[in-house]
């Protein structure tokens, strides 16, 4: 079997995928047609698991040889088992779930490690967007007009640092996302990023309020 090449994966799922330890048990929320799981299984031998709400998605998947099932991360999350996979992925899909508080406490009960990716309503050109225009912007991550957004409950860097430290959730690590797809760590409370970061991705453990960066 080929190993597919990481550069080409969309730029937060490569980033997601370097997260990712060999031979890892994963959960991927949310995956799509199974981009991010196909590249983790033949790239790092994962023991790789999907949800996906969409049919047609699920489909695509079925078609890649890939273990996923239909799904809602709101409804269907809390019959996993605690410590069943090693890591837990939720990306570009926590803005779009009801309850993402919620989802966010499971995906911490039921992985090691939890990686959530989403835009970032605080980036520079939403904020100017807005408030030129007066109306809820569209950008490349927020591409769909506000009546047609599956996105409900749209956050920024600053927002999901709070609701980690509400959760007692160590942000491991943290990641900005620019517009042209360069990554740049940063520590959790970076103004910076709560501004330059188009997309955020998080690594998260259990642990303390307060702890991790």
């Amino acid at each position: 079997m080929s190993t597919p090449r990481q550069d080409i994966l969309r730029a937060d799922l490569a980033v997601i995928a370097n997260m990712v330890p060999e031979g890892a048990r994963v959960l991927d929320i949310g995956c799509g047609t199974g981009d991010l799981l196909a590249h983790l299984r033949d790239a790092k031998s994962v023991d790789g698991r999907g949800i996906e709400l969409e049919p047609a998605r699920v489909n695509a998947c079925l078609a890649k040889g890939l273990s996923v099932v239909q799904g809602d991360a709101d409804a269907d999350l809390a019959s996993y088992p605690a410590g069943a996979f090693d890591v837990a992925i939720l990306s570009q899909t926590i803005q779009a779930t009801h309850r993402p508080r919620q989802v966010l406490s499971h995906l911490l009960r039921v992985a090691d490690t939890t990686i959530v990716s989403f835009p970032n309503f605080a980036y520079w050109r939403v904020r100017l967007s807005l408030a030129l225009s007066g109306r809820m912007p569209v950008t490349s991550r927020l591409p769909r007009q506000w009546y047609e957004t599956p996105n409900i409950h749209l956050c920024t860097v600053a927002d999901f640092c709070d609701l980690c430290t509400e959760l007692s959730a160590s942000i491991d690590e943290a990641v900005a996302l620019s517009r042209q797809g360069m990554a740049r760590p940063f520590k959790a409370g970076s103004a910076w990023a709560n501004l330059r970061a188009e997309t955020a991705i998080f690594r998260l453990s259990r642990g303390a309020p307060g702890s991790g960066l």
